[in-house]
């Protein structure tokens, strides 16, 4: 991946734990590596084919100076999520933040922080069968692109589906979605548990009857064991519901478990199921 350099950006600013930082400011230094692909503009010699960095460097001291933290933590990681949300091309961030004179008390040459922080690609599933089914799935996609830190890319056709395990209950509409996003699974999983609360998901009977159900299928190429969060999900690819909308928006996604992409995984259930 291209990167675009700025090295130590100093800034006067209000940061800190202590009332005299707060009151009286200092000087920080921030240095970034932005990754993203610089080829068009390398042979279109076109300004709006990469970033300005001499205008990121004032919306960067602009962003730095309107809020106060007390942590350099915090200051970097908000610093590090208006970059990658204002700036399309942009795909990650290696942020440092230097404090030359932090008050340590001891002959140091700076406190730093540094931060990697980038978007991550996640598929989802969603599906209704309570209510106005297609008016809790609209409203849970615009939860999940109106949010400060995921944006959905694509959304796939509707499928009306046969309930799955408790058969007592009405037809599904299902599909699936692709977003971007800062979050990490955790918390992309407690994100969307509190979208389907906002929609009054009741959990009372095991695959019963939902107002809203979202589940990560896959996020990037990881494999993890969390009790919060399984990934790649552990069902997928036995449910014709996920994998024929999925197969629609992305089929050549290469399950990171099974080693096959996707259309490849909907083709053996098809032979499974007939």
């Amino acid at each position: 991946m291209d990167k675009i350099y700025i090295e130590e950006l100093e800034i006067f600013a209000n940061h800190g734990v202590f009332k005299e930082e707060k009151k009286l400011g200092q000087k920080f230094l921030i240095s970034l590596e932005l990754f993203l692909d610089l080829s068009e503009a390398g042979k279109s010699d076109n300004l709006e084919k990469t970033v300005h960095y001499g205008l990121l460097c004032e919306k960067i001291e602009e962003e730095f100076k309107s809020k106060t933290f007390d942590l350099l933590e915090a200051a970097a990681e908000n610093l590090a999520q208006f970059i990658l949300l204002n700036y399309d091309k942009i795909e990650r961030v290696k942020l440092m933040i230097k404090k030359p004179w932090a008050p340590i008390g001891k002959s140091v040459k700076y406190a730093a922080v540094e931060l990697d922080r980038k978007w991550h690609n996640t598929y989802i599933a969603f599906g209704s069968n309570l209510g106005n089914k297609k008016e809790n799935i609209y409203n849970a996609i615009e939860y999940i692109n109106s949010s400060t830190h995921t944006k959905v890319i694509k959304v796939s056709s509707l499928y009306e589906t046969k309930p799955v395990g408790y058969e007592n209950q009405d037809n599904f509409i299902n599909g699936t979605l692709q977003a971007k996003t800062l979050l990490s699974p955790k918390e992309l999983i407690a994100f969307l548990l509190d979208v389907e609360k906002k929609l009054k998901r009741e959990r009372t009977i095991k695959w019963g009857p939902r107002t809203i159900d979202l589940d990560v299928l896959l996020y990037d190429n990881l494999i993890t064991s969390f009790e919060e969060i399984v990934i790649p999900h552990p069902r997928m690819h036995e449910r014709m519901f996920v994998l024929e909308p999925l197969c629609e928006i992305a089929p050549y996604v290469i399950h990171p478990i099974l080693d096959k992409r996707i259309y490849e995984l909907k083709e053996l259930l098809c032979k499974i199921q007939k």
